[in-house]
């Protein structure tokens, strides 16, 4: 029995085919392939892209991915969906999307979220909703409500961009309490939507789609969506998750204290508690686990930097022409630890929660002409990554998560050994790689709420790390972090 995942990343459509009986990848594949899928920027501190390029881009992928003929696609029982976190999408009633998404990292809703934040009572929010309405979802529905009042008065249903997919592949349109959270229209105390919030903003309860248990039907794939993409009609979208929670399930990270991370577009460390805990300033953020249920409240508490993978890439493409990153790392590696003294702040990529929701903008500090050459700046922003992690765990160490070891996937930054080894020894905490995989992630998934799998732990039984990194004693980063940690909190002044 086959099973297939589709994770709708930030920079491109990523899916994957899993034989369910062994657990392993049959045939996955990249869509685009090359190049990444652009952020839009309408105007400063703005992020937006179009839902219906997903749409065509996840088509094109499954198709595409069809086509290297190592499976029978009519063999695929069910499907599970992985997404970026936080966007927007809206659509009538005729189910056409109505405008760009307003994705995870744009910034403009900010202060519509602290406004809301202020009027709902800061300690009965974050007692009810464990975080600040912030830059999230329901803020950006606040948005468009006050700058598009004439488009919010056409949308039907409002959606996070896996709906969105779901939707187009099944003619249905769901949620999840766990999407619900992350949105921050979830009441954790009274186990209910957020009547406070809804009643606040002057939302229609109605907007929101019908909930549904994560691990279950999403709707079935239409015989018309089937034809085209050569699959059978009738599938179940059996599984549904944003990409953060559906790594910490790809990585086996589901009970208290196991903690998984990634570096992609934004950096990552996401823990498992089964307390209801937020951050006073809602530095770091609390949402409902894949695994949550009203009577066993499993949260993952998320640590999010907008600006790491983002940084890595624009290094390349203006330092590192005619290099692959495979070339930038072994350049890096020539250079000493600390960079000669080159500092990077890597906050280029919107309003960072880890910083109160400032726009702080990326930051280059210390350079010498006469000294530092490109191979500094290799170094020097995977350092200014790997500290703002640790500025970033330092906030959950705070909040009462102290993990002893965090496991990854092999991708994206953690593909790179030097970064992985900056990282260990900058928080101080054993890094366990996997080879593990968000579509493969969410085709387990569907596999799950399929009834495929008795059991998570049964669907993750084979999983295996492949090594563990622990900490270099000849590379102390404590030094080098206070110096950087002083020109952050000069910025910050």
């Amino acid at each position: 029995m086959l099973l297939l995942g589709i994770d709708i990343g930030t920079s491109a459509i990523k899916i994957s085919v899993v034989d369910a009986d062994k657990q392993s990848c049959v045939a996955s594949l990249r869509y685009p392939e090359e190049e990444e899928t652009a952020i839009l920027t309408p105007e400063a501190g703005w992020a937006e892209q179009s839902p219906d390029m997903w749409w065509e881009h996840v088509q094109q992928a499954i198709r595409s991915l069809n086509n290297q003929k190592c499976y029978n696609p009519q063999d695929i029982k069910a499907i599970g969906i992985a997404y970026q976190m936080h966007g927007l999408v809206m659509v009538d009633k005729a189910l056409n999307n109505l405008r760009n998404a307003i994705i995870w990292c744009d910034s403009r809703a900010v202060s519509i979220g602290e406004k809301a934040f202020r009027a709902l009572g800061e300690e009965a929010a974050l007692a009810s909703l464990l975080n600040s309405p912030g830059n999230f979802t329901a803020a950006k529905l606040g948005w468009i409500k006050e700058y598009e009042p004439v488009l919010y008065d056409s949308v039907y249903k409002v959606m996070l961009p896996g709906d969105y997919i779901a939707m187009k592949l099944t003619g249905t349109i769901t949620t999840s309490i766990s999407a619900l959270s992350e949105g921050i229209f979830w009441d954790f105390r009274n186990k209910r939507l957020s009547k406070e919030l809804m009643d606040y903003f002057g939302f229609r309860e109605d907007l929101i789609p019908t909930v549904a248990p994560l691990f279950g039907e999403h709707g079935r794939l239409s015989k018309e969506i089937a034809d085209k993409l050569g699959l059978a009609a009738g599938i179940p979208i059996s599984y549904k998750a944003g990409d953060q929670p559906n790594n910490a399930l790809s990585l086996n990270v589901l009970n208290p204290g196991e903690v998984a991370a990634t570096a992609g577009t934004s950096g990552v460390i996401y823990g498992v508690s089964d307390q209801l805990v937020y951050d006073r300033l809602s530095r770091v953020n609390t949402f409902a686990h894949v695994n949550y249920g009203l009577d066993d409240p499993k949260v993952g508490v998320l640590l999010c930097i907008n600006g790491t993978g983002i940084l890595n890439r624009w290094v390349k493409e203006q330092f590192g022409k005619g290099l692959d990153y495979e070339d930038m790392n072994r350049l890096a590696s020539t250079v000493s630890l600390g960079s000669d003294g080159l500092k990077i702040l890597p906050f280029g990529n919107g309003a960072e929660r880890i910083l109160e929701n400032r726009i702080l903008g990326a930051h280059l500090a210390n350079l010498d002409l006469n000294k530092h050459q490109r191979e500094h700046v290799f170094r020097a922003s995977q350092e200014g990554i790997a500290f703002a992690f640790r500025y970033g765990l330092d906030i959950m160490r705070e909040n009462g998560m102290s993990p002893e070891v965090i496991r990854a996937g092999k991708a994206n930054l953690f593909l790179s050994d030097l970064f992985t080894q900056i990282f260990v020894n900058v928080t101080d905490t054993p890094v366990e790689l996997y080879n593990n995989d968000g579509s493969v992630g969410a085709a387990l998934g569907a596999g799950i709420g399929a009834g495929v799998f008795n059991s998570s732990k049964e669907a993750f039984q084979n999983a295996k790390a492949l090594r563990v990194i622990e900490p270099n004693p000849n590379w102390n980063y404590e030094e080098e972090y206070g110096q950087w940690l002083h020109l952050l909190e000069n910025q910050l002044k």
